[in-house]
């Protein structure tokens, strides 16, 4: 990371911060001068996140939240405004893995419950931070999709379904609000070493390894990286992009 505090005197909002991606975006925000609001389901996960966050130097808010409840959500983004008085990026991070199974055997709930905390948990978060954001008058929203958003994925298909409709919500609101100085990215990560890659794969990382071009998994800082160069003054010309940032799995 660079030491010339990027963004000094910005707040940050960040869903799924308790680990992985999530955690290692926060670091870097704070890193660079952001006040940084933290989401996660209960405040107990957070707890390692907000204090990497206190040590890189910067405030840090802690609030629980669940993505798939809209009451929730919008409590938390009223909160983040009212403890540091705007809202200037979000990262819409927050999502789950769906359990492995053709598309004839996925239950009904199984889809219901990757379709309502990917896709519906991130369109209800950019609802009420884009309101927020038209208020300010500007702000810039990252939200998550995946190689999974541009590519089939056997075995996952609602995790697959919910990755590509994230990519055209992301298109859709960047032409809503490209006149209000508001820009809205989506970044694609491929296999990366997290909790949720160790779930997916039952803990055979190789078999990760194994489908990246590049021979290995991509760390949560690169993913970082990507967020915050959207998030800055360097990407001010980039708005309604599908970044990949995958080693070259989703070509």
């Amino acid at each position: 990371m660079s030491d010339n505090k990027r963004f000094a005197g910005k707040v940050a909002f960040i869903t799924g911060a308790a680990s992985g991606i999530g955690r290692a975006t926060a670091i870097a925000f704070a890193a660079e001068g952001a006040r940084v609001a933290v989401l996660d389901r209960t405040e107990d996960f957070l707890a390692e996140t907000a204090d990497a966050v206190k040590k890189a130097g910067a405030e840090v808010l802690v609030i629980a939240c669940d993505v798939s409840q809209p009451e929730q959500v919008e409590a938390a983004v009223s909160r983040v405004v009212e403890t540091f008085g705007q809202l200037d990026i979000a990262f819409n991070n927050a999502g789950v893995e769906n359990k492995a199974a053709p598309v004839h055997e996925i239950e009904l709930a199984e889809w219901d419950r990757i379709l309502d905390i990917n896709l519906r948990g991130t369109f209800v978060c950019m609802k009420h931070e884009l309101a927020q954001m038209v208020r300010q008058g500007s702000g810039v929203i990252v939200n998550t999709s995946s190689g999974a958003g541009v590519r089939g994925v056997a075995g996952g298909a609602s995790y697959t379904a919910s990755k590509h409709a994230i990519i055209g919500l992301t298109k859709a609101a960047a032409l809503d609000y490209a006149k209000q100085n508001i820009r809205v990215n989506a970044v694609l990560p491929g296999n990366i070493e997290t909790p949720m890659m160790d779930r997916f794969t039952d803990g055979d990382i190789q078999k990760a390894i194994d489908l990246e071009p590049v021979g290995r998994l991509g760390k949560p800082e690169e993913i970082a990286d990507a967020v915050l160069w959207m998030s800055a003054d360097l990407g001010a010309f980039v708005t309604g992009a599908a970044v990949s940032v995958d080693g070259g799995w989703s070509l």
